[in-house]
């Protein structure tokens, strides 16, 4: 079938995830509605707004798809009122939202397949737009380990390489505190006015005061929660040339930072450590399965200059420019469902198991989504909730 053309500035570029022009201030509410709406993600974001048209066209249909999805009831569509009270406290913070492709929007971050359609930006813009080298580990980081970020964050620093991290406590205060000078980027798990751990406060007010730069997907007033902080931590690898992981014991979260990283096309680095400190297992394996062994900033540096110059290459196995339909057949539909389960399944398989399209499956999916019923995980993987 044929889409409806996208309303001026509200189309999106599925090639670069970049808007085709500055957002004006109604649709950047339409925006900020659609993607605070209830299981609204920022893949069905943009498979909504190519279809329809634009954000407004969308949220229209929202309450049809869900209820076609399975949902006994509408989920939550945000009102104008809040979209608008939303972007009135944060402006008395100096937060605005961009949309990718606008200036302040990290452009590396655009990049990725599951860019936020609006990031809450603070601080200088122009720090968001240099290239980024993202600097993660241990929270209960030893002294040695304190001292190589510092020292690595500074090296890099002095090369013109902003470092991003993700303002927890140990390597990631660590590596923002040496950075300050050369330009350093907090990536927040909460909304800029819920900062987590809280004695960090001050350490966000002196990045800000120096130069630097927060941002958050999260809305004003969101605290962190635990499954917050794996989606932040796609953030803090999504918006930088290589992710660098100084301390990490197994099951570490900087860990889910180094498999994001390998997803999004990123570069990973690992420090090695002693192989009887635990907080060194979890580094140790990443250089086993390939990650590059860094002991100095020069590394990092000499590994980074083949690549900075080209795009990063994405592998990514959904396309969001492939059409929908308006309403697959009820057997399509309940075919597909039938085929799903609590165990992820490719989108490739499930088109192939259903004898069925790619557009109709990409709306059935969509639907159940917006009804709360699916969950999406890396790889292009869905299972049913």
């Amino acid at each position: 079938m044929r889409k409806t053309p996208p309303a001026p500035g509200d189309g999106l570029d599925t090639q670069t995830h970049r808007n085709t022009q500055t957002l004006s201030d109604a649709q950047r509410v339409d925006w900020l509605r659609l993607i605070r709406s209830d299981n609204v993600g920022p893949r069905t974001f943009r498979s909504l707004v190519n279809h329809y048209g634009s954000a407004r066209a969308a949220l229209v249909r929202l309450p049809d798809l869900a209820k076609r999805g399975g949902a006994s009831n509408p989920g939550r569509i945000t009102t104008t009122e809040d979209a608008e009270r939303e972007i009135e406290i944060g402006g008395r913070m100096g937060v605005a939202l961009r949309a990718p492709g606008e200036y302040g929007y990290p452009s590396r971050l655009a990049l990725i397949d599951d860019a936020p359609p609006l990031l809450g930006v603070r601080g200088t813009f122009e720090v968001q737009m240099r290239p980024m080298i993202s600097i993660v580990g241990s929270r209960n980081a030893s002294g040695a380990g304190l001292k190589f970020a510092q020292n690595l964050a500074r090296g890099l620093g002095e090369s013109s390489f902003v470092i991003a991290s993700g303002l927890a406590r140990g390597i990631d205060q660590a590596a923002h505190r040496a950075s300050m000078a050369s330009g350093t980027v907090a990536v927040l798990a909460g909304g800029h006015d819920r900062i987590y751990p809280p004695e960090h406060q001050d350490l966000l007010l002196h990045i800000i005061e120096h130069g630097g730069g927060a941002i958050s997907e999260m809305p004003m007033g969101h605290a962190p929660r635990a499954r917050d902080f794996p989606r932040r931590n796609r953030l803090i690898s999504g918006v930088a040339f290589g992710v660098i992981i100084v301390e990490a014991a197994y099951r570490s979260g900087s860990l889910i930072t180094a498999r994001f990283a390998n997803e999004q096309g990123r570069e990973v680095f690992a420090v090695p450590g002693s192989p009887l400190d635990p907080r060194a297992a979890g580094t140790n394996d990443l250089i086993k399965q390939g990650a590059t062994l860094v002991t100095e900033a020069a590394d990092v540096i000499s590994a980074l200059q083949p690549i900075m110059g080209r795009p990063i290459e994405l592998p990514i196995s959904e396309r969001d420019d492939e059409p929908i339909e308006d309403e697959p057949q009820a057997d399509e539909r309940a075919r597909i469902v039938s085929l799903l389960g609590p165990s992820p399944l490719g989108l490739d398989d499930l088109v192939r198991m259903a004898v069925s399209s790619p557009a109709v499956v990409r709306t059935v999916l969509l639907e159940l989504e917006l009804a709360g019923r699916l969950e999406r995980h890396g790889g292009g993987m869905v299972s049913l909730l």
